[in-house]
């Protein structure tokens, strides 16, 4: 049974930082593409950035510079860094592996930006 765990959001101030984890079982997780998604009421679910199985990087513009995706393979975990958080970056953030015709999501994990 394949399962993506997120981790790591919360309510976090502008201009503060907060590092997601998605946690993978029941894949080969190193030949899978990681990505993170998010979406907000009443909008389409957005992507954030992914990561290929052999590190290379795509991020959405609004993001550029300011989060980052990574993974740890010996560690099946996928996890995107976030700093500089906006107001706008409140949403739901959802964790997608893919390979081929087979993706899945995580659950998804509240992130606040706020004061």
């Amino acid at each position: 049974q394949v399962q993506l765990v997120e981790s790591g959001g919360g309510l976090v101030q502008p201009g503060g930082s907060l590092r997601l984890s998605c946690a993978a079982s029941g894949i080969i997780f190193g030949i899978f593409t990681m990505g993170w998604y998010r979406q907000t009421p009443g909008k389409q679910r957005e992507l954030v950035a992914t990561i290929t199985s052999g590190g290379s990087t795509n991020y959405a513009d609004s993001v550029k510079g300011r989060f980052t995706i990574s993974r740890d393979n010996a560690k099946n975990t996928a996890y995107l860094q976030m700093n500089s958080l906006k107001p706008e970056d409140t949403a739901v953030y959802y964790c997608r592996s893919t390979s081929g015709l087979r993706g899945y999501w995580g659950q998804g994990t509240q992130v606040t930006v706020s004061s």
